[in-house]
């Protein structure tokens, strides 16, 4: 839900927001989530992930802005970078994942348009997944696809997550 306020991005970066807020074209635009199958999932995803760091080699981060575009900034509900990417307190970088998980009020114009800035960015691996329904959908900015096998993976890497793994404890 875009706002009326326009906001400069050097008094977005110097401000903090309750729940904090994205900026696209000079306007903050709130995130949906703050429910519990949002945040449950949220949670168990970063859990999973985080266990399994050292092993694969990453960084896992929840609600980390990215600066997508001059201009746009976006928040992520996580993020996975390699070890070996600097660390930055606004990333500039394209992380190895990132992953939305649906919230009740999103909408399909709304995540594509995050897709859309994720890959325009660099982002490789875009994975959207739906807590109530229990599905996951790999993203590009031309297709929205749920996982062979059930298996969200990166290409290349150890990194994969067994879905009904992921949603086998309902929390």
């Amino acid at each position: 839900m875009a706002t009326a306020t326009m906001v400069s991005v050097s008094e977005y970066l110097a401000s903090s927001f309750r729940p904090d807020r994205e900026l696209v074209d000079g306007h903050l635009e709130e995130r949906n989530g703050g429910e519990y199958d949002h945040s449950n999932l949220q949670t168990a995803l970063a859990s999973w992930l985080r266990v399994r760091r050292q092993t694969w080699n990453i960084r896992v981060l929840v609600e980390q802005r990215i600066k997508v575009a001059t201009g746009r900034y976006r928040i992520p509900d996580i993020c996975v970078i390699s070890r070996d990417q600097a660390i930055e307190p606004v990333f500039s970088k394209p992380p190895m994942i990132c992953i939305e998980v649906l919230s009740k009020d999103d909408t399909l114009r709304s995540m594509q348009d995050r897709v859309d800035d994720y890959t325009a960015f660099g982002v490789a691996n875009i994975w959207i997944i739906d807590p109530v329904k229990r599905r996951a959908h790999i993203c590009t900015n031309h297709d929205f696809c749920e996982p062979t096998g059930g298996v969200l993976e990166v290409a290349n890497s150890p990194i994969l997550i067994p879905l009904d793994e992921l949603f086998a404890d309902p929390g």
